[in-house]
């Protein structure tokens, strides 16, 4: 299956802003992509790249004062088939994870697991560790919050979420990595681009989507407990602790989004 990914942001600057964009597929799905996703931006401006500690791709630039529109559009390669994972794998002990893995298990900015210790090991300890956890609090997550987009907040935590038991899809992902992290077991924020495709119509306008992997006996696994089914077409853009790791933009000035589009549709191949 092909799928046609991109996106279209417009923005207005009053002053010349300073930017950081995570928008390109992530360098483990590259090779998938049968059409480049290059980043067009309007008026033409300058731009760097570089690696985060994380290995995602970042863009930099400087946006004029005015109106900026930021987009691509790339075609890419796709199973086609529900996504899946090993049901059974078993939990790592911290004292043999990979070294790479420990930041994983650590609170930061969104998942704030040190506030949800004792509250994890009441809900999750009674639970069998590894994949069969991991989908257990993804099950209490999915259960605890209701999904509303006049909901989304920039700096609602994961135990603000638990308390609050409301949210968007980020929220989902950084309560299931606290609640992961607080049982031992490394958890870290994927931002993606989702379509619907395989689900019922009608469909929601397209955007990115929040989910998470753990890391479990064989390796990370991705988790993803706002839909909490296997999806189809899931293309990971970046990998970070928390949200904050993997914004589509960082802005350092003020700025106003006036439009925002995301798209990833099946192609349909020729006969």
């Amino acid at each position: 299956m092909k799928l046609r990914i991109g996106y279209e942001l417009d923005y207005d600057f009053p002053q010349p802003t300073p930017i950081i964009l995570m928008l390109h597929v992530h360098f483990s799905r590259v090779s998938d992509l049968t059409a480049p996703d290059h980043m067009r931006i309007s008026p033409s401006v300058p731009v760097s790249a570089y690696r985060d500690v994380f290995g995602n791709w970042c863009s930099r630039l400087l946006a004029p004062q005015g109106h900026m529109r930021i987009t691509a559009d790339a075609v890419i390669s796709d199973t086609g088939l529900p996504e899946s994972f090993n049901r059974n794998a078993g939990q790592v002990p911290v004292e043999q994870l990979p070294e790479e893995c420990l930041t994983f298990l650590i609170a930061s900015r969104f998942c704030d697991s040190d506030r949800l210790l004792d509250l994890a090991w009441q809900l999750f300890g009674h639970t069998q560790p590894g994949a069969p956890r991991v989908q257990a609090i993804c099950d209490f997550v999915n259960r605890r919050i209701a999904f509303n987009y006049n909901d989304a907040s920039v700096t609602r935590t994961a135990s603000d979420a638990y308390r609050e038991g409301r949210g968007v899809c980020r929220d989902y992902a950084h309560l299931a990595i606290a609640f992961c992290r607080a049982m031992n077991i490394p958890a870290r924020y994927c931002t993606c681009y989702l379509g619907d495709i395989g689900t019922p119509k009608p469909w929601p306008p397209g955007d990115f989507a929040a989910s998470f992997e753990a890391y479990l006996e064989g390796g990370w696994q991705m988790f993803d407990p706002r839909n909490n089914v296997a999806r189809i077409g899931r293309v990971l853009i970046a990998r970070g602790r928390d949200a904050a790791d993997v914004a589509i933009a960082t802005t350092f000035g003020p700025n106003v989004l006036t439009s925002f589009k995301v798209w990833t549709d099946e192609v349909a191949e020729a006969a």
